[in-house]
C-alpha cells in the first residue's frame, strides 16, 4: 500500500514538473513573440523542446528531485534547482547546436533564457505547493508504533524528521485493551509493531481485527526499510536472511548485469587509453613508487583478488601496517586527491570488471585484515559478500563517506544489505546516475 502512495506520489511530483516545462514555455513565446503565439510556432518549439525536457527530467532525477526522502528547505530548494537549470541550459544549448537543421525556423536563443527564468520560478512555486500539500496533517498518513526499545525510538526519529513523507506517528509501548477502537478514535492508518507477531498470538489477534477498517500493517524492520533504504542489522535474526534473501531469483539479473558490466567495462577502458598515459605521467612526475597500486581485496563469497588503482598516496603510506582511509588523509597527494574527487583514481578496476572479480555496481571492496576484525564485532558482516564488489554502490553514495570505524562500517552495512535485497536493473540505473552527479561535480572522496 505505501509503495503505491509513494509511487503516486513522485507521479504526481513528476506531471506537475511536465506542467510547469509547458506552461513556462508557452509564456516565454508569448513574451518573446510580443505577447501572441502562433499554432505554427507553438508546435514548431514543442517538437524541439520535448527532446530538452527528457533530459531536463534525467537532470532532475540525479539532483534527487523526485526521492521524497530528501527534504528540501528554501535555501537548498534554491541552490539544487539553479544548479540543474544551469545544467539544463548547457544540455539545451547543445542539443540545439546539432538541431539547427532540423528546425531551421526556430531561433531557440532568447526564448530559451526566457524559458530557464520562469521555469525556476514555476517549479519552485510548484514544489512548495506540493511540499506544503503532502505534509499537511489533513492528508498526512497517522502511523502508531506500539513497543519501545533503541529502534522503536530510531524509527519515530526518522519519521519525525521527514514531514515531507507525509506521515505522523504516535508511540505507545503497550498495546490498548481494545486496538480496534483505539485505531478508530485516533483515526490510524498505518499500524507497526515491534513485536513478532508469530510468537504473541493475542497481539496478532488484536492487530488482525484492525484490518476491516483498511489499517496497514507492517512489521518494524520493514517500514524501517521502507523509510531508511537501509536494513536495521543489529535487529535482525538470521530468519530474515532466509525470507528476504532469495538468490535463485535473482539469477537472470546477474546475468545481464554481466553483459552490462563487460560492455561498460570495455566501453571504459577504450576511453581511459587517452586518458590513462596523462595521468600515469602526473602520478609518476609527483612521487616516487608505482603507478598502478594493487592491493588484496575481498570478492564475492570471500574470495580474495588483487584489486588495482592509480596510486593516490605516498609510496610508504602503510609503513605501520594496515590503516583505514580518512577525510582529508594527509598520506594522499595532491594530484591523489584530485583523483579521488574525480573518480580517476578508479580507472584500472575496470580491468577487475572485465576479469569477473567486481562490478560496475555492489558493496566495496574491503581488506582481508579490515573483513576479519569487523566480521568478529558487526552481525552480518560477511554477508555482504553474498554478491561481487563494485566501483559504486548503495552505501558509497548515502552511507558515510568512509567505513574508517567500527560505526560507520555498520552503517554502511545497513545499505548493503538494503541493496543486496533490493538489486534490480532500475536501481542500478538509479545508482549509475547518481554517480554520474558526484563524478561531474567531483564530489567524490
Amino acid at each position: 500500500m505505501n509503495s503505491f502512495i509513494f509511487r503516486t506520489k513522485k507521479t504526481i511530483l513528476l506531471a506537475g514538473d511536465l506542467i510547469c516545462l509547458y506552461f513556462s514555455l508557452y509564456l516565454a513565446i508569448y513574451l518573446r513573440n510580443n505577447f501572441s503565439v502562433s499554432p505554427e510556432s507553438w508546435v514548431n518549439h514543442l517538437q524541439a523542446f520535448s527532446l530538452i525536457f527528457a533530459f531536463w527530467l534525467i537532470v532532475f532525477y540525479i539532483n534527487d528531485f523526485y526521492d521524497l526522502k530528501t527534504s528540501y528547505n528554501n535555501i537548498s530548494l534554491t541552490g539544487t534547482l539553479a544548479r540543474s537549470l544551469i545544467i539544463n541550459g548547457i544540455i539545451a544549448v547543445m542539443v540545439f547546436y546539432f538541431l539547427t537543421p532540423i528546425f531551421p525556423s526556430i531561433k531557440p536563443q532568447r526564448v530559451l533564457i526566457l524559458d530557464l527564468i520562469i521555469s525556476g520560478v514555476t517549479l519552485f512555486a510548484w514544489r512548495k505547493i506540493f511540499y506544503n500539500f503532502i505534509k499537511s496533517p489533513q492528508i498526512a498518513n497517522r502511523v502508531l508504533l506500539i513497543g519501545q526499545g533503541p529502534l522503536v525510538n530510531e524509527l519515530a526519529k526518522e519519521i519525525s524528521r521527514r514531514p515531507q513523507l507525509g506521515y505522523q506517528v504516535s508511540v505507545i509501548e503497550a498495546i490498548p485493551e481494545n486496538l480496534k477502537n483505539y485505531c478508530i478514535d485516533n483515526q490510524i492508518d498505518i499500524l507497526i509493531s515491534s513485536r513478532s507477531l508469530s510468537a504473541n498470538e493475542a497481539t496478532a489477534s488484536q492487530i488482525f481485527d484492525c484490518l476491516s477498517l483498511g489499517v496497514d500493517v507492517y512489521n518494524i524492520n520493514g517500514f524501517y526499510e521502507l523509510i531508511t533504504q537501509k536494513i536495521p542489522v543489529e535487529h535482525i535474526e538470521v530468519s530474515w536472511f532466509l525470507e528476504n534473501l532469495t538468490e535463485n531469483s535473482k539469477k537472470s539479473f546477474d546475468i545481464i548485469k554481466r553483459i552490462m558490466d563487460i560492455a561498460m567495462s570495455l566501453a571504459g577502458l577504450a576511453v581511459a587509453t587517452f586518458v590513462a598515459p596523462i595521468v600515469a605521467l602526473i602520478i609518476k612526475l609527483e612521487s616516487r613508487g608505482p603507478i598502478i597500486f594493487k592491493q588484496v581485496r575481498v570478492g564475492k563469497n570471500g574470495k580474495n583478488f588483487l584489486a588495482m588503482k592509480f596510486r593516490s598516496m605516498v609510496a610508504d603510506a602503510e609503513k605501520n601496517g594496515a590503516q583505514w582511509a580518512t577525510q582529508n588523509d594527509p598520506r594522499v597527494t595532491r594530484f591523489g586527491k584530485i583523483m579521488r574527487k574525480t573518480r580517476l583514481d578508479e580507472i584500472p578496476q575496470l580491468i577487475n570488471v572485465l576479469r569477473g572479480e567486481m562490478s560496475l555496481i555492489g558493496p566495496r571492496p574491503e581488506r582481508p585484515e579490515f573483513v576479519d576484525l569487523l566480521t568478529r564485532e558487526i552481525p552480518f558482516y560477511k554477508e555482504r559478500l553474498l554478491i561481487k564488489p563494485g566501483l559504486t554502490g548503495w552505501a558509497q553514495l548515502l552511507g558515510p563517506a568512509y567505513g574508517g570505524s567500527k560505526e560507520e562500517s555498520l552503517e554502511k552495512l545497513k545499505y548493503d544489505l538494503y541493496y543486496i535485497k533490493n538489486r534490480s536493473l532500475l536501481l542500478d540505473l538509479s545508482i549509475t546516475l547518481k554517480t554520474l552527479r558526484i563524478l561531474l561535480g567531483a564530489r567524490g572522496q
